[in-house]
């Protein structure tokens, strides 16, 4: 007998989980891989900066996922709106939702709400060319900018600032969709402020990432020799944390560097919370107050205030999943409760719902690099090889099922040769310009791609 398995959400986590049911003997599976994206690879695709060639060539990896006879994608298919999650769990023996962690977290300070006031997810997701982009509002503002105030210390941040302050020669042989590279090549930005309310001990990047800001060719970076007095926390903090101790090293170089007189100055802000947006009606400038860390390693306020003007601020502060109508979930944690990946009825429950698991960020919260997300995968489908043993298959018909189902309706799902035609037009599109490859970025030139 086969089980035959949904898995919803086609990025790393959903296409790790695909591979640890389709890698194993003992259970024959047929896998399902559902995405409202009529793309694969979540993340990969549109999270990872264009310039990190090297992250985004996991798709590599996981393209090989997708073309095991065992495994079947259907793209442009969106759960709880084209098909519900009682009708998978009727349909499948198994249903594995893997759909991340995609909103991002308020400052929660005033003014948050004015124009200019961009979220993070917004522009990476217009730079890597998502089609749910609000690619107006943010090309109006990145065009308008002269100074631009991230706040976030997190590898999003130092994606953000870095594309930003880059030139076009250096984005050129990226994917980026080819709009963006015009805008961005046209931006007037002048200055980059990078805001950590904590110490740079604290900051939560890599220091490849972190360096890779002062390699930029057309950009001076300004660190301030104040935040590397170290408080006896964060002193303490270097002795076991080696990261720690290279990002401290490569801030206190940046502090004696003499200005060059290039274009574009990123000034690295660590010690540094916003209090508040400054506009009428669009943010002018952020008012900021100085902090300090206290002994239990938290960021407290000196009373010290500034204000820096900025034109375009971009909160970077972490994802926050979002529920799924259907399925309990935890606000608070803002994940689908679950108990060694099965989900539970409630949070704080104990109680199983059949034939649903769930992997990934919206299992865990937004942490840790796309491996962590094998790790985490392979305990979920462990769990679901054990329950095939002792659940009875579903009553429905499994894939063919739910494509006959999507029919009824109207709905005709992107499958993975669909795919491999909007893989091949990018690449023509990308051609010719002399680039590798153009990312396409509306939902119609992609469903025409995929024809």
């Amino acid at each position: 007998m086969v089980w035959r398995v949904a898995i919803v959400g086609a990025g790393p986590s959903g296409l790790y989980a695909a591979d640890a049911l389709t890698s194993q003997s003992d259970v024959p599976v047929e896998v399902t891989v559902l995405d409202r994206l009529p793309v694969p690879f979540g993340l990969v695709r549109y999270g990872v900066a264009p310039d990190h060639l090297s992250i985004r060539s996991v798709r590599g990896t996981l393209t090989k996922v997708l073309e095991r006879p065992q495994v079947t994608f259907l793209g442009d298919v969106e759960v709880g709106k084209d098909v519900s999650v009682s009708q998978l769990s009727e349909l499948f023996d198994a249903v594995i939702y893997t759909f991340g962690a995609a909103r991002d977290r308020a400052l929660g300070v005033p003014g948050e709400e004015l124009a200019g006031s961009v979220a993070a997810t917004d522009l990476v997701n217009w730079y890597c060319g998502h089609p749910d982009a609000p690619s107006a509002e943010v090309e109006a503002e990145v065009a308008s900018a002269r100074q631009v105030v991230v706040v976030g210390v997190g590898n999003v941040a130092v994606d953000v600032v870095r594309v930003l302050a880059k030139t076009n020669a250096e984005l050129d042989h990226t994917d980026i969709p080819q709009h963006v590279l015009d805008v961005l090549a046209a931006s007037n930005i002048e200055d980059i402020y990078l805001l950590g309310r904590r110490g740079p001990v604290q900051a939560a990047f890599t220091t490849k990432e972190l360096r890779e800001l002062g390699e930029l060719a057309e950009v001076d970076v300004v660190a301030n020799p104040a935040d590397l007095v170290l408080d006896p926390v964060s002193q303490a903090a270097l002795a076991d944390d080696r990261v720690a101790t290279r990002n401290v090293e490569v801030v206190r170089e940046w502090t004696t560097r003499m200005l060059s007189g290039k274009p574009r100055r990123i000034h690295m802000r660590f010690l540094t919370r916003p209090i508040r947006l400054i506009g009428e009606g669009h943010v002018s400038a952020v008012e900021v107050e100085r902090t300090k860390i206290d002994e239990n390693g938290a960021a407290v306020g000196t009373g010290e205030f500034e204000t820096i003007p900025a034109q375009l601020v971009v909160r970077s502060v972490g994802y926050r999943g979002v529920g799924l109508p259907g399925l309990p979930f935890d606000e608070r944690r803002a994940v689908i409760p679950s108990i060694e990946g099965r989900v539970v009825d409630a949070v704080d429950s104990t109680q199983i719902r059949p034939r649903e698991y769930v992997s990934g960020w919206i299992r865990r919260g937004p942490s840790g690099i796309i491996g962590t997300n094998k790790k985490d995968a392979t305990a979920t489908v462990a769990s679901v090889l054990a329950d095939s043993a002792t659940l009875a298959p579903a009553a429905g018909g499994g894939r063919l099922a739910l494509q006959a189902l999507l029919a009824d309706r109207g709905i005709a799902p992107i499958d993975f040769a669909g795919w491999e035609r909007i893989d091949a037009a990018e690449i023509a599109l990308g051609a010719e310009r002399g680039r590798d490859r153009t990312t396409l970025h509306t939902r119609e030139g992609l469903r025409v791609a995929a024809l």
